[in-house]
Formats: C-alpha cells, structure tokens, sequence
C-alpha cells in the first residue's frame, strides 16, 4: 500500500457528556464535556481518526463540527495528497482569507487540527506502523500527570488519582491566595516528592502573579503555567522569569510558529506545551516538538478534550521523546476513557502504548450514541 492516498470522505461527530461536578478554571466554568471527533476514510477503505479542540465557548463543539462538515471537509473529498501535511496546508491556505473574514482564526485552525489528526492515523494505517513510531519514536512508555484538580475538592480529586497509578499531579490556581496555597500544600503532602505543578490559567494580572510568585517557592512546583494573558508584552514574562523559583509553562495559547520561535529563542519559557487539537496538528506540532527540545526546554502536550486527541497527543509524546509528561485530565469523562486506549492504564505514573497500527484503535461511537449532540 503506497503512502499517498485519496480522500473518499471527512466527517465529524459531536457529544456533550453532561457533569455532575463542573470543570473549574479560573475564567469560568464548564458544565458538560463536549468531544468533536473526527474520522477521515480513503478510497480503499483504510479509516483515520481525530479531535478537534471544542472546550470554549459553550456551544463551540456544534460549530467546530459544522466548520468541518460543511465547510472544509467538501474542498478535500475526492483529492489525492501524498501525506497529511499536505492536506494541512491545503486547507490553511484555502481558508486563510474565510477566516479573516469570519473573524474566526481560531476555530477554523482547531477544525483543521482535527482533520489533519485523522489523515495521520489513517496514514500510519496505511504503513502498518503505530502513528508513535512513524514519528520517530524509540519508546512507547512515557511519564502522564493527573491534571484539571479543580480548587473544590482538591484533596480527594489528587487521592483518587494517586490511586489509579499517577505519581505526578497539576493543581488549577487563580483562586485567591489562601485557596490556593492551602490546596497546594496539601497536595504536597499527598504525592510527597513527586511532581507538582500548578496552573493559573491566565487568572492573575501582573501584579497578583508578581505577590504569589514567592508564596509559591515553598512548594517546589516543577512548572507555573500561564501565570498572566498569554498575549501579555513579553517583557512582562520576562520580569516574571527573572523572580520565579520555578520553571515558567506556557504554549496552548500560542497559535503561530512565528510565536513559538520567539518564546523557544528566550529563557522564560521552561516547559512548551502545544495543543495538537487546538493550532498546528500533527504536521506543524511534531516538528514543533523537535524544536522544544533542540532549545533545551521540555516538551510537554497540553490537552483537555476526549479519549482520540489526547491518544494522539501521548503518540506524539513517544514519538518524539524527551523527558516531559502527557497531561491526563483527572475529572470524569467517558469521552475520554473509552477512547484513549492504554492511556487509562497508568501504571506508577507511566502508560505504554500499544504496536497496533496508527493510533492503535477505532472507536465504538454505538456506546456513546446517547452523548450526541449533533
């Protein structure tokens, strides 16, 4: 089977899997997980699947999910590409100025992503190999850490995810100082010497992020992430850089390789965390996730979605190696656990992935039939 393919169909399928408990950050709320997936089949059958990040706003999955059936999917069907990449940039380029007319950067690139995810597990189908060894990988084990603790039930939320194997733990902040810090030390304790790190989700201005820095040294976090606007001057990240007893996160709002090179061409980033679902896909992140590492900072996928994006985001993770964690959302979601393979099976902090060919499965939306929402 050649490596080039013919496009024979792109659909996306959208689902809302309702919370009993919100999802917390400190810019708002979500009350249901939304998942956007993606499948993309050739004309010899051969499928591929993908995500689409969908999180925000609220009734963002629906649209994300109309964008590529109604819009990108029709200019793809019936053209031939010789790898995903093309296809990618024959979609950024043929939507560039409906973007800019729409106003909408950011969710056509998020449904591209999806799509492009798709071609690229169908493309490591097609070459027999799991997508983590097309892209280079030597190891299938990587480090995962449980995020999205939510400042509500903190201790309980880290305890059962200690308990399902997790070693490392990321803490949302943003709260107000005595939250914040009373949940912190308490998780210290909890996971004793192993990873912490905390995430303020933009929530602080300059001068807030500036009193909490050294209330934050005691806890030796290995990462603070968006601590401030990810669109805020540089030379404020730098001040930031300049007092931080700890390395500084950042890179799921980041949506240009012209910004990326900027950030990984200065010190204030120590750990980049692009989100394959939300900018780039495959085809600009995996080269991306080179560059991470050749600055000598620490490659870590940011993800928070369903089970096919962040099973792609842990392949890119083995593919391209590195010392970084795969981040795994802690709070309930079958959209995410049915599909994302060995990722539920975190073992001392670790999962494996599997020698099946590209992402290694194909899901069984029957089982989540009740979820859809479109």
């Amino acid at each position: 089977m050649t490596d080039s393919f013919t496009i024979r169909s792109i659909e996306a399928f959208c689902y809302r899997y309702p919370l009993a408990t919100p999802v917390v950050t400190s810019f708002g709320k979500m009350l249901n997980r939304p998942a956007v997936f993606v499948r993309a089949v050739d004309e010899d059958g051969v499928e591929g699947w993908g995500e689409a990040w969908s999180n925000f706003p609220a009734s963002g999955a629906e649209h994300r999910a109309r964008l590529v059936n109604e819009v990108l999917a029709p200019g793809l069907v019936g053209r031939r590409f010789d790898a995903p990449a093309q296809a990618f940039e024959a979609l950024s380029k043929g939507t560039e100025v409906l973007a800019l007319q729409c106003g909408e950067p950011g969710p056509f690139a998020q449904a591209i992503s999806g799509i492009d995810l798709a071609l690229w597990d169908l493309s490591a189908r097609r070459q027999r190999l799991p997508l983590w060894r097309l892209l280079g990988g030597q190891s299938r084990r990587i480090k995962v850490y449980a995020s999205g603790i939510n400042p509500g039930g903190a201790t309980q939320t880290a305890e059962a995810a200690l308990k399902r194997g997790h070693r490392a733990l990321k803490l949302k902040v943003g709260f107000g100082a005595d939250t914040d810090l009373a949940n912190l030390a308490a998780l210290r304790g909890l996971v004793g010497a192993g990873m912490l790190a905390a995430d303020a989700n933009q929530g602080w201005s300059m001068a807030q992020a500036l009193q909490m820095l050294p209330r934050l040294a005691e806890f030796d976090l290995r990462w603070l992430e968006e601590p401030i606007r990810a669109d805020r001057q540089r030379e404020e990240w730098r001040s930031l850089r300049a007092i931080a007893k700890m390395p500084i996160a950042a890179g799921e709002n980041i949506s240009s390789i012209e910004a990326f090179k900027e950030v990984l061409s200065e010190s204030v980033l120590g750990v980049v965390q692009p989100d394959i679902a939300k900018w780039g896909g495959l085809s600009l992140c995996a080269g991306l996730a080179r560059d991470i590492l050749e600055a000598g900072k620490t490659f870590c996928p940011h993800y928070l979605g369903g089970g096919l994006g962040l099973l792609a985001s842990a392949h890119l993770l083995a593919g391209i190696g590195g010392d970084g964690w795969l981040e795994v959302d802690a709070n309930d979601n079958p959209l995410r656990d049915l599909f994302c393979g060995s990722i539920i099976n975190v073992t001392e902090g670790t999962v494996t992935l599997g020698e099946d060919p590209g992402l290694g499965i194909v899901p069984d939306l029957p089982s989540i039939e009740r979820y859809r929402s479109i």
